[in-house]
């Protein structure tokens, strides 16, 4: 998985998926309520899984087993927030979550879940 290149402050509560010079990438905000996209196949492996999207062919890499955990867990809850909320995310470690959350809603490999 490739990081973003803009780096969240530690309280923000949305960060720009892309930066300034893509207008079109989403915006990922915690706020909202997430999911993995359905073209998307999350293969669990010891190191944290392979995400390979039917759509674009792209396949990224997972290496930390709470990302694997929260991507799995945003379609049970109402928000990415509340999702690392579940998993203990501290407020030091934050921006590295947000900042792999935003590179996968860049990439889109997860989605804004519609009701």
């Amino acid at each position: 998985m490739s990081a973003p290149t803009s780096n969240p402050a530690p309280g923000d509560r949305s960060a720009v998926a892309g930066g300034a010079d893509a207008p079109d990438a989403p915006v990922f905000d915690t706020l909202d309520a997430w999911e993995l996209n359905p073209k998307v196949a999350l293969r669990p492996e010891p190191f944290g899984a392979l995400l390979y999207h039917f759509g674009t062919r792209k396949l990224s890499f997972l290496k930390n087993l709470t990302v694997v955990d929260i991507v799995q867990s945003l379609r049970d809850v109402d928000s990415a927030e509340a999702a690392m909320l579940a998993a203990g995310i501290t407020p030091a470690q934050r921006p590295l979550y947000l900042q792999a959350l935003g590179a996968l809603a860049e990439s889109g490999m997860i989605i804004r879940r519609t009701v």
